[in-house]
């Protein structure tokens, strides 16, 4: 089996070839440039670049398309596997326009059928490999004109615990600082509620930031919503969160979703507030609240639909009378179906 060179830290890629390890770090810098085989490579024996040629291989995906949003700066390309498939990455601009962030798919698919997300409804193909999760960020930042990736949200199809090996791997490249560079504390990688995952993400990426999907805290809706509610109950997996905050310091990203009729009360805001102070309290780490506006997962008969500002004002409130903070957050691209929940590779 060929060693994908985009896929390996310098450790790894010394370790898997025989090869010195400042010469692994040569290899690993031009590799992840996309210099490597185009410029001169120094300090690397010959019999060491005849081993790297021979056995060491820079697998793409193939590019399909590339959707630029007309009212925002958003970007979303979509990519097709060896094997066929169609995965979905999205640039996303930051306040500093010299800035980006790429929001990563992690699988082909997803198996947790979140009723408001596209790509829940497409079922689990496969997971992606370190390789093709990496290949992500290397597009985008083929595709930029000036600036650089700042950061990376695992945010795209997919679950990205459930894929947890090939994410920290891919999180081990990204903020290799011969390479990508990409600080670990500008990654965020996203769950809809896998306990066992987010244990192990404090412990084995301490420095990266978790993002959770809330949907509802109140058991009995959540579980109308996200099935895995069923498996995991929410007061179980804020104890999975509770702990990340408590082992890494780092406050989690609570992402919800109003939708018209559903979870858009001032009960329901009310009961996220009052989530969020007890977490605070508990753990001694504040959450940050993040209200998304929801965005229409283009199929015939959508079953929800974005609350309205009076609604949403009203969640709002809700939250601010238990004496807790909530921010709105902007979702981009929605033109492109390159917004929150949209990615469903339709492309």
């Amino acid at each position: 089996m060929p060693v994908y060179l985009q896929a390996l830290t310098p450790e790894r890629l010394a370790e898997a070839l025989s090869i010195a390890l400042p010469e692994a770090r040569k290899v690993h810098a031009q590799v992840q440039r996309g210099e490597f085989g185009t410029a001169p490579l120094n300090g690397v024996r010959r019999d060491s670049m005849a081993r790297i040629r021979a056995e060491g291989e820079i697998p793409t995906l193939t590019l399909v398309a590339e959707k630029k949003s007309q009212v925002d700066p958003f970007v979303k390309y979509a990519l097709r596997t060896h094997d066929d498939h169609v995965i979905e990455t999205v640039r996303i601009p930051l306040e500093n326009k010299a800035r980006f962030s790429v929001c990563v798919s992690s699988q082909v698919g997803c198996a947790l059928a979140c009723k408001f997300c596209a790509t829940g409804r497409m079922g689990l193909t496969r997971n992606l490999d370190t390789w093709e999760i990496v290949e992500q960020v290397r597009t985008v930042r083929r595709g930029l004109t000036s600036g650089r990736v700042h950061g990376v949200v695992f945010q795209g199809m997919g679950e990205p615990m459930a894929n947890l090996d090939h994410v920290l791997e891919t999180i081990a490249v990204l903020k290799e600082p011969c390479g990508l560079a990409i600080d670990a504390r500008n990654i965020t990688v996203c769950t809809s509620g896998l306990p066992q995952g987010i244990r192990r993400l404090a412990r084995e990426a301490p420095k990266v930031r978790l993002g959770l999907s809330i949907g509802s805290v109140l058991q009995a809706k959540r579980r109308t919503l996200m099935p895995i509610a069923n498996a995991h109950p929410f007061d179980e997996v804020l104890d999975a969160v509770a702990e990340h905050a408590q082992l890494t310091g780092l406050s989690p990203l609570w992402a919800i979703t109003p939708l018209a009729g559903v979870n858009d009360s001032f009960e329901d805001g009310s009961a996220l507030g009052t989530a969020a102070r007890g977490f605070w309290e508990r753990t001694g780490v504040r959450p940050r609240l993040s209200v998304i506006p929801y965005n229409s997962i283009a199929i015939d008969n959508d079953p929800y639909a974005r609350a309205s500002n009076e609604r949403m004002a009203e969640f709002v409130r809700g939250i601010a009378e238990t004496g807790y903070r909530s921010h709105q957050r902007y979702s981009g691209g929605g033109d492109v179906d390159a917004a929150c929940g949209q990615l469903a590779a339709r492309s």
